[in-house]
């Protein structure tokens, strides 16, 4: 059975050099990465190359669940793309472009079988929503 990709974007008022680090860089990934003020993400490692993996904890801030959001790297263009693929075999491709001096991100990933695909849609996109605050933030 062919999995259903799930697309979000967001187009991010900062230049290209500054959204691939902060995007990269685990002292950011735990400042931005979390769908909902009530969750965060304590940890986070990041080994950016292929075969590399990246593991960020997910938690609630109140304590009552956590899990490992976890995977390897296929595919690393510095400054342009990134793919992975999930523990489960689910894979995730991004894009960076610059937009005249602002950056458009582009993520595509296979949806989950668990929960609803317009759920994980917001879900992701509330975490790049996140992201795109902060780095305008520092911008």
């Amino acid at each position: 059975m062919e999995k259903k990709r799930i697309h979000i974007e967001s187009l991010i008022n900062a230049p290209l050099d500054l959204v691939w680090d902060t995007y990269n860089n685990p002292e950011d990934i735990k400042q931005w990465n979390h769908a909902s003020d009530d969750w965060h993400c304590p940890s986070s490692q990041n080994d950016l190359r292929v075969g590399g993996k990246f593991n960020n904890k997910m938690a609630a801030k109140d304590g009552s669940f956590e899990f490992d959001f976890e995977g390897t790297y296929t595919e690393v263009t510095p400054k342009n793309s990134i793919s992975y693929v999930l523990g489960d075999n689910r894979t995730t491709d991004m894009k960076f472009q610059d937009e005249n001096g602002m950056t458009k991100v582009l993520i595509d990933f296979d949806a989950e079988e668990t929960n609803p695909e317009e759920m994980q849609r917001e879900g992701w996109q509330s975490i790049l929503d996140n992201f795109k605050k902060h780095v305008e933030s520092k911008a």
